[in-house]
C-alpha cells in the first residue's frame, strides 16, 4: 500500500503510546487516512474511520480498497460515534484516536475558505452543510462577535474587530476570505518579522463557532467513554489551547488523582475509577518534526487507558468551553 498523502501529526509518538497495537479501534477524524493507515501498520485488527467531510470518503474508499478486510470507512460525527461502533458490530472498542481541529487538505483548499492567506468564499464548514463563517460574520450581533473572537481566538482586539465588522457588512456583506482578513488587518498593527498574521486568531475562532468544534469534541470523549473496553486506549491530538484544556481534564476527571472517594456516597462506598492517565503531561512534537510539517509546532498528545468506572454524561461547560449562542449556532 502506498503512503497516504497527508501525514498526521505526532503520528510516531502516538503509536509509541499505545503500543502493542491489537484488536478494532476507531479512527474518529478520519481525514486523508494517516492515522487510520498508521494503525493497520502497526496491527490493528480493524479500523473504522470516521469523518464528517464529504471530502475524505474518496481517502476511506481508497484505504478499504487497499487493505480489505482491515478498514471501514463511514460518514459521520463525533456524537454518532457509539451508534457506529454499534452498527459496525463492536460496542468495546481496543482504542479510539481523535485529532482535533482542522486538517492541512482543508485549509489547503481556497474553496473551503479555511484560510486568510487563500482567497476564496468565506465558508470553513467541515461538513459543507449548515451556517457557513460568512453567515456568522453578517448576522451575528456585535456583542456575540466580539464573544466569538475573544474566548475561542484569545483576540484582545476583540471588540474593536467586531465592530469594524458590523460597520463593513452594513456597507456591503462580507463574503471573501480576503475582505474578512483586510478588515481584521486594519483593526491591529502591523505584524513584526516572526508573529503570525493580524486574522490568525479571528479565523480560528470563526471556524470553532461554526463547526462547534469544543461541543464536538465533548461528543467525542463521551462516546469513547461508553464504547471502549476496559484496557482500551483513547489517543487524542489537540491544536488549541481550549481544546487541550478539555481532554486534560476529562482524563483527570476519572482518573486516579486522590478524588477517589465520592463525597455524595455512603461511608466507605468509592467512586470506581474511569480513566488512567497514560500520559501525565502532553506530549508534543520534536524538532525534525516541527521542521518537516509547521502545524505541528501547536499539536498535543494526550492518552488515557479506559478502566471500569461506569460511562458518564460529558458537559462541554464543565470541561471548559465557552458557550453562548449565535443566529442558533451552538458555540
Amino acid at each position: 500500500m502506498s503512503a497516504p498523502a497527508h501525514v498526521p501529526v505526532l503520528l510516531a509518538p502516538l503509536l509509541a503510546q499505545v503500543a502493542p497495537v491489537g484488536g478494532v479501534w476507531l479512527d474518529g477524524t478520519f481525514g486523508a487516512g494517516g492515522y487510520s493507515a498508521g494503525l493497520i501498520a502497526a496491527g490493528a485488527e480493524h479500523v473504522i474511520g470516521v469523518d464528517r467531510d464529504p471530502d475524505a470518503q474518496a481517502a476511506g474508499d481508497a484505504l478499504a480498497a487497499a487493505r480489505p478486510g482491515k478498514f471501514t470507512f463511514v460518514a459521520g460525527e463525533f456524537g454518532e460515534l457509539a451508534d457506529i461502533a454499534a452498527a459496525q458490530g463492536h460496542s468495546a472498542l481496543a482504542g479510539i484516536v481523535l485529532d482535533i481541529g482542522v486538517s492541512s487538505m482543508q485549509i489547503d483548499q481556497a474553496a473551503r475558505g479555511f484560510s486568510f492567506a487563500k482567497p476564496g468564499p468565506l465558508d470553513m464548514r467541515m461538513a459543507q452543510s449548515g451556517p457557513s463563517a460568512a453567515d456568522v460574520v453578517n448576522t451575528a450581533p456585535e456583542a456575540a462577535l466580539a464573544d466569538i473572537l475573544f474566548q475561542f481566538g484569545e483576540e484582545r482586539a476583540s471588540r474593536r474587530i467586531a465592530r469594524a465588522i458590523v460597520e463593513a457588512r452594513a456597507l456591503a456583506p462580507i463574503s471573501t476570505t480576503e475582505a474578512l482578513a483586510e478588515i481584521v488587518s486594519k483593526c491591529l498593527p502591523r505584524p513584526k518579522k516572526g508573529q503570525i498574521h493580524p486574522a490568525t486568531r479571528s479565523f480560528q475562532a470563526l471556524r470553532i463557532a461554526v463547526n462547534d468544534e469544543l461541543g464536538q469534541l465533548a461528543k467525542g470523549l463521551e462516546a469513547a467513554e461508553s464504547i471502549l473496553a476496559p484496557g482500551g486506549l483513547l489517543a487524542v491530538v489537540t491544536f488549541h489551547s481550549l481544546e487541550d484544556r478539555m481532554v486534560k481534564r476529562f482524563m483527570a476527571g476519572g482518573a486516579d488523582d486522590g478524588t477517589r472517594v465520592n463525597r455524595y456516597a455512603p461511608a466507605g462506598q468509592h467512586t470506581a475509577l474511569r480513566w488512567d492517565r497514560v500520559t501525565r503531561k502532553a506530549i508534543t512534537a520534536d524538532e525534525d518534526e516541527c521542521a518537516a510539517n509547521p502545524r505541528a509546532r501547536s499539536a498535543r498528545l494526550r492518552v488515557a487507558r479506559r478502566l471500569e468506572g461506569d460511562a458518564r454524561p460529558v458537559d462541554a461547560r464543565v470541561l471548559g468551553a465557552p458557550r453562548f449562542d449565535v443566529g442558533g449556532i451552538w458555540a
